[in-house]
């Protein structure tokens, strides 16, 4: 499967807390009638998933993808195929590729994939500039909770992914990703790559974006858009107003 939506709750009309992408992998926790509940192997994320779209793997298979980085699909959308089951099916920009290493346990007659499309080498550590480039490739895609593509996203699966595409492992949730990181004392001291927190009334972090440079950043709100943000919060532009409360500002490169 190349998406995978994960729900609360065992049940196909429960809200969606995420998604698994093609190459990921997880622990069985639970099973129950239809569902398996799972803990991503990535960020430790508990959630439940249908059995119809489960597939195990070896203990080695398994091992080899916790110890050692694989190659990321650096493609928006690419088309892969299953040369032993004589299929292709489509996999979305961030997707893990396992099978490219030579080496690997994925290397084998089950696991016969073909993918020429651009990759991230495993390995890979960029910079502020990729990271900015990366997160353009999202602009104007639509807002999904839980999502974690281009047909869909949130504002913590944008910057996750974002960071991925250039080397970087993030966890899940906005407030997650806000432990992580170096705190800035003012705004002005923001760089492109950097990541920014918001809070609700109750102070509890529900939102992140991505500095862009020049009092602007690019966040996933409604669609992955671009907006000012100063020491008060988002200015949203069409709306005309605030939008986000700023809480804090943090440095990972």
């Amino acid at each position: 499967m190349s998406i995978v939506p994960c729900r609360k709750e065992p049940s196909s009309t429960s809200e969606m807390v995420t998604q698994l992408l093609f190459g990921e992998h997880y622990l069985v926790k639970e099973t129950t009638a239809g569902w398996i509940q799972i803990e991503t192997a990535i960020d430790n994320y508990p959630c439940w998933i249908s059995e119809k779209q489960y597939a195990s793997i070896t203990s080695a298979q398994f091992n080899y993808l916790q110890n050692n980085e694989v190659p990321v699909s650096a493609e928006l959308v690419y088309i892969l195929s299953d040369i032993k089951g004589k299929r292709s099916f489509p996999v979305t920009i961030g997707c893990k590729l396992p099978f490219l290493n030579a080496n690997s346990p994925f290397h084998d007659e089950e696991f016969n994939y073909a993918f020429d499309g651009q990759v991230v080498v495993p390995g890979t550590k960029n910079g502020a500039q990729e990271l900015v480039s990366s997160a353009f490739l999202f602009l104007n895609a639509p807002y999904l909770w839980g999502g974690r593509g281009p047909f869909g996203i949130d504002c913590s699966g944008f910057t996750q992914l974002t960071y991925r595409l250039n080397g970087y492992q993030l966890p899940r949730d906005a407030w997650q990703q806000a432990q992580l990181g170096e705190p800035l004392s003012f705004v002005e001291e923001a760089l492109p790559g950097d990541l920014a927190f918001f809070d609700n009334a109750e102070g509890k972090i529900t939102h992140v974006g991505l500095v862009i440079g020049e009092g602007q950043i690019i966040h996933a709100s409604g669609s992955v858009r671009i907006d000012r943000f100063d020491h008060y919060g988002i200015h949203h532009s069409d709306k005309k107003q605030y939008t986000h409360n700023l809480r804090v500002i943090k440095r990972y490169l």
